[in-house]
């Protein structure tokens, strides 16, 4: 009886989130408050205020799956050598970011707060940590994660999951407990050799198994065997006293390069935004109104402190390693917060009695605050930037571009185009000059870059020597006619696949001789015909030979135009009101016609797509 009670209380506990999350995060998204802020509002409401949900750290330790589930699709976006290309921002604006923020919020809890030394480094290095979760999804509701500041961000957050490992090691050095001073060394042996093990297992056995598993077509199988992978090294590195997040990501960043890594990506991406929400309507439930009141003095002065002092520093590093103003106001109020891990952090601190109890409760209360303050730190960031064009935060930046196929112009033409390629396994570089395209393109997963196609040096850095064939797909024929032929002056070795806009712009491509061209509308055209053929009552197999027979005599057309001239093959228009006669086999001269009839003949004009013949209504 008891447990169909719990189970019970589980279900509504269940629906009353689901149902807080689908009225809030829309509602606040509406305000142009942002997602993030709603999920929080939900879990307030729920939790401290209405008191319905009691119990919400326990849920707040389980839905931190939908970090991990984030850090590994970041990981399968990021091929090591990408990776390698970030060496950089990592190794130094992150180091700096989290060494220069501990040390500084350290000395402010000693002088100003009076904290004991001890308790005072653990409480700077747990503040110099930001939020995963908000930082990144904020970027991913702005389709900002592919910018310049979007992936220094992404950097100074890859190296504070770094810094765990120390900070970790910190905590029994400094305990006053001998037993945790010994066991400092055995966690920093199984941080090391946990990493190891799964680098191992990840270059060796995940890309034969999904291989396998992928030979079998059981799409239920390869989407348990994606959700295995993350959980399992999730649960390799929380055993060894890491971030789950950082296992997650390193499995992504070894199967950066597999042929699966899209499949994968769509297979974890609905856990990984139902398990998101869940983490920010977990922080409001946990928010402990109680520690608030009491201590509510204490909580208004340390959050804005740590905040502005975060800021401060964050904006400073980022000009010092050469970060534009802007790029650097957006990295610093975007991470002001204090992180999840803290809550660990402090947890683990508190039974090694390096913090007492009570401080770590005020502690969580101050990270909980400050991440839900994140939303208006990034609007309060978004006023100060410099008055420059929309365009100006989208730099070039190519580091991880060269695949197989290069893509010019993210069109819609482009965008069916790319699923199919992306569909079938092939790696394709994506480049587009609208920044406000690619930044709507950033929030359904597309990594695009930008740049203009016109430019030589655009193409070289996003790798067409690399590149086995080109397809250009932009939105105007003249920018298409001058990127074919760059390319096949300064490229001249690459396959063409280009867009055409119209049955004269095929004749000038073909002249110029790509591979291969298509008409933008043709084939849909014909789909439509045939299918508007169906529903009037004829068989599917006699509207298929219809349609073949009207692509094939098509093509016989621009065989004959191109040799001929846009007028060859069609019968000439009249002044006369004219009606359609049925299509007919291209002729190669036009009909004779008398002195008389000759001079009433109005210029004639291509009709775009069928060759459909008219003839006077008369004849």
């Amino acid at each position: 009886m008891e447990n169909n009670i719990s189970i019970g209380s589980l279900y509504l506990q269940t629906l009353m989130i689901l149902g807080g999350a689908i009225i809030a995060a829309p509602l606040f998204k509406r305000m142009g408050l942002g997602t993030v802020l709603g999920y929080l509002a939900a879990g307030v409401i729920i939790g401290p205020i209405a008191r319905f949900i009691t119990d919400g750290e326990e849920l707040l330790h389980f839905s931190e799956l939908g970090v991990v589930f984030l850090l590994f699709i970041i990981g399968l976006d990021l091929k090591p050598s990408r990776l390698w290309s970030l060496r950089h921002a990592i190794f130094g604006l992150g180091l700096a970011q989290v060494a220069l923020c501990a040390v500084t919020l350290a000395f402010l809890g000693v002088y100003v707060a009076g904290l004991p030394v001890p308790a005072a480094i653990i409480v700077g290095c747990g503040f110099a940590l930001s939020s995963t979760a908000f930082a990144m999804q904020i970027l991913e509701d702005k389709g900002e994660t592919s910018q310049k500041y979007g992936q220094k961000a992404f950097a100074i957050l890859l190296f504070q999951d770094l810094a765990i490992v120390p900070i970790l090691a910190l905590i029994p050095a400094l305990s006053p407990s001998e037993s945790s001073q010994s066991a400092a060394n055995f966690h920093v042996a199984a941080a090391l050799g946990a990493i190891i093990i799964l680098i191992i297992a990840g270059r060796y056995l995940l890309n034969p198994m999904f291989r396998i598993i992928g030979n079998t077509g059981a799409r239920e199988v390869m989407i348990a065997a994606a959700l295995f992978v993350v959980l399992g090294s999730a649960a390799l590195m929380e055993a060894a006293g890491l971030s789950m997040a950082m296992g997650a990501f390193i499995a992504g960043v070894l199967l950066a390069d597999s042929s699966y890594r899209h499949e994968l990506a769509a297979d974890v991406e609905p856990f990984r935004g139902i398990f998101l929400g869940l983490f920010f309507v977990a922080v409001g439930l946990s928010l402990n109104l109680v520690v608030i009141l009491d201590n509510w003095l204490m909580i208004l002065l340390s959050v804005p402190v740590i905040i502005v002092t975060k800021i401060a520093i964050i904006y400073l590093l980022c000009r010092i390693f050469r970060t534009s103003h802007n790029d650097a106001v957006k990295v610093a109020f975007l991470l002001p917060q204090g992180g999840e891990f803290a809550f660990v952090l402090f947890s683990t601190a508190s039974a090694a009695a390096v913090i007492t109890d009570a401080l770590a409760s005020e502690l969580i209360a101050a990270i909980t605050i400050s991440m839900a303050l994140t939303p208006l730190c990034v609007t309060i960031g978004n006023r100060l930037l410099t008055n420059t064009k929309q365009e100006d935060g989208m730099e070039e930046n190519f580091e991880g571009a060269g695949s197989d196929v290069l893509m010019i112009g993210f069109s819609r033409y482009g965008q069916i185009a790319s699923q199919i390629l992306l569909a079938g396994g092939s790696d394709v570089t994506v480049i587009d000059n609208s920044a406000n395209k690619i930044r709507a393109a950033g929030r359904f997963g597309f990594r695009i870059y930008f740049g203009d196609g016109q430019r030589k040096d655009v193409l070289e850095m996003a790798g067409i020597r690399k590149a086995k064939l080109v397809a250009i797909c932009t939105e105007k024929k003249e920018i298409t006619d001058r990127i074919v032929d760059l390319i096949q002056t300064e490229f001249p070795d690459v396959k063409l696949y280009v867009r055409s806009f119209d049955r004269e712009h095929t004749l000038q491509l073909r002249a110029k001789g790509v591979d291969y061209e298509l008409r933008e509308t043709f084939e849909s055209g014909l789909l439509f015909g045939r299918k508007t053929l169906e529903a009037l009552g004829m068989p599917e197999e006699e509207a298929q030979t219809i349609a073949d027979d009207v692509r094939q005599r098509d093509e016989d057309r621009l065989h004959v135009q191109a040799s001929e001239g846009i007028l060859a093959g069609r019968h000439l228009l009249f002044n006369k009101p004219v009606t359609p006669e049925p299509l007919v086999k291209p002729t190669r001269s036009a009909v004779p016609l008398d002195k008389a009839t000759e001079e009433t003949i109005a210029p004639a004009k291509p009709y775009p797509e069928a060759g459909i013949v008219l003839t006077p209504a008369s004849e």
